[in-house]
């Protein structure tokens, strides 16, 4: 399951890493395994907001270091926005509040550049 996250090019649903396993384990197994990936810290999920794509979402986060995702809610796409870039922010969080953020999840909607020239402005 770890090597199907790793080879997407997008955050899989269950459903997804159940079609790329194949009749390789049933979908119980599936959910089983993605909780297991994800308390061991080597998957990540969050929940899309989508009228027609929302469910969770599990990406691999031992390839590459945590990582935001960008989805576009004309096409559906994801695009990876890269690596974290919110270190910083955190830490003052953390300095002001005197919390402490273990995880954070941040993902972003609207439209990809190619649904954006499709679509005018808004006014």
């Amino acid at each position: 399951m770890l090597a199907a996250l790793a080879a997407a090019d997008e955050p899989l649903s269950a459903a997804g890493v159940k079609a790329a396993l194949g009749d390789a384990c049933d979908q119980a197994t599936v959910y089983r395994a993605l909780h297991y990936l994800e308390e061991s810290g080597r998957a990540e999920s969050f929940v899309l907001h989508c009228s027609e794509h929302g469910v969770e979402r599990y990406y691999s986060s031992s390839a590459v270091a945590h990582r935001h995702w960008f989805h576009c809610e004309s096409c559906h796409r994801f695009l990876d926005l890269g690596s974290c870039r919110l270190g910083p922010m955190l830490g003052e969080v953390e300095a002001e509040t005197g919390v402490r953020v273990m995880r954070h999840t941040l993902y972003m909607t609207g439209l990809c550049p190619d649904c954006g020239r499709k679509r005018p402005e808004r006014g």
